[in-house]
């Protein structure tokens, strides 16, 4: 399914919005036996060329989670691409024009790609900061988030072991408790974990995620205690754009926030 939704812009394709350094966060979902394993396959063989497209800074390819997307075991019917590129016009570019991505979309029952512009950001991916921070502060509307984590192999069961807590908490209804939209993605399974979560406002994102008596407030705190991750980094985002729709999202209240 390619161009499913309507894609829209933050700031008009004129303003200043479309001059910043963007991330995009572009998942596929792929229906058949036979389009999970075209899909699985192309980890390896998309790799070197989605890496290549032009003006790409950062570029990840992601599995992910089961279940609501932060359980363990691998989800072999959705996939992600991760990608930094200099301007939102670039972006739009590459992901909605090159044959690499256009390919997946082709194959895919269903896509969402998210632009983005960042915040804050800090801490590394890989020895670096892949995320160019480039718009103010956001003082309303929607928020997305994105962690990373290397998990030291001791700490895997202490890390896996406070996930339930954290799911029981995470609203059953994506449309409840601000809580628009939400992936468990990751590089390499149970070491590197990546979250990816989009809210409708600022204080909906607070209060689950650090709130002192929150299982997630809770997890940050024992992580830091005891030393989990080799490398983290955190970024929080603006919602510059969406193009495509998925069917565990809300974009619809993303779209009327916007």
């Amino acid at each position: 399914m390619d161009g499913a939704g309507a894609p829209f812009e933050t700031g008009g394709a004129g303003g200043p919005a479309a001059d910043r350094p963007t991330v995009s966060v572009t998942l596929f979902r792929f229906a058949t036996r036979w389009r999970r394993h075209w899909a699985w396959w192309q980890m390896l063989n998309s790799r070197w060329k989605l890496r290549r497209l032009p003006g790409a800074t950062f570029m990840r390819q992601c599995g992910t989670g089961s279940r609501e997307g932060f359980y363990p075991w691998p989800n072999f019917g959705v996939y992600g691409v991760l990608a930094a590129w200099p301007s939102l016009a670039h972006a739009r570019e590459q992901v909605e024009g090159s044959r690499v991505y256009r390919r997946y979309r082709e194959h895919a029952a269903e896509h969402v790609t998210l632009y983005l512009h960042a915040t804050r950001a800090r801490g590394a991916w890989g020895g670096s900061l892949p995320f160019e921070v480039c718009a103010p502060a956001e003082a309303e509307g929607p928020v997305a988030v994105l962690t990373r984590a290397s998990i030291r192999p001791r700490a895997l069961r202490a890390f896996w072991g406070r996930t339930p807590g954290i799911r029981a908490e995470i609203p059953l209804d994506p449309r409840a408790g601000g809580l628009a939209f939400r992936m468990g993605l990751g590089e390499l399974p149970w070491l590197n974990q990546i979250t990816f979560t989009l809210w409708t406002d600022r204080e909906a994102l607070q209060r689950f995620a650090w709130a002192p008596e929150s299982a997630h407030g809770q997890a940050i705190a024992a992580a830091r205690a005891g030393d989990w991750f080799s490398e983290y980094l955190f970024a929080r985002f603006t919602v510059a754009g969406v193009h495509g729709d998925w069917s565990d999202a809300d974009l619809s209240r993303l779209r009327q926030t916007a």
